[in-house]
């Protein structure tokens, strides 16, 4: 069952500018952050707000660090903005599998790390209306710190 927005993901040029925007424009800040070299991007996560189900809801602010980087790619084409949108979940593998029979296409064989030390999968966007769509089941205890 998906419980929660758990994230929207960002696509930027510039991290650091993008996150002195959400700071000094909605007071957002920093809680994480960190290099993801799987995916090629540095990223931010600004947390919005807790919810009932003891996760939380961010942004996620990403900088691809690599030209072959999804996140390169999206940017070369799109310029910066809205990348993909995640919900949360209490199971990834189980839930990917149960969206999977409804005919969308899970692209990743097997759910893998995500940020914060959560478990991820992502949904294809020809098959969700457009939409980037990622998975998102968030580790035992979210490490918050910058």
């Amino acid at each position: 069952m998906l419980t929660r927005i758990d994230h929207i993901g960002i696509a930027c040029t510039d991290l650091d500018a993008a996150v002195e925007f959400y700071r000094s424009t909605y007071g957002f800040e920093v809680t994480h952050t960190e290099v993801n070299e799987e995916q090629g991007v540095r990223e931010a996560m600004l947390r919005i707000n807790g919810t009932d189900d003891g996760g939380a809801s961010y942004l996620q602010l990403l900088e691809p660090i690599r030209d072959d980087s999804p996140v390169a790619k999206f940017l070369s084409r799109n310029g910066e903005g809205v990348h993909h949108i995640a919900f949360g979940t209490s199971d990834v593998a189980a839930e990917a599998e149960e969206i999977g029979q409804r005919g969308v296409r899970v692209l990743d064989a097997r759910p893998r790390k995500g940020s914060m030390g959560s478990t991820i999968t992502f949904l294809h966007p020809k098959d969700c209306g457009g939409v980037l769509t990622e998975l998102v089941q968030a580790a035992e205890a979210p490490a918050e710190h910058a």
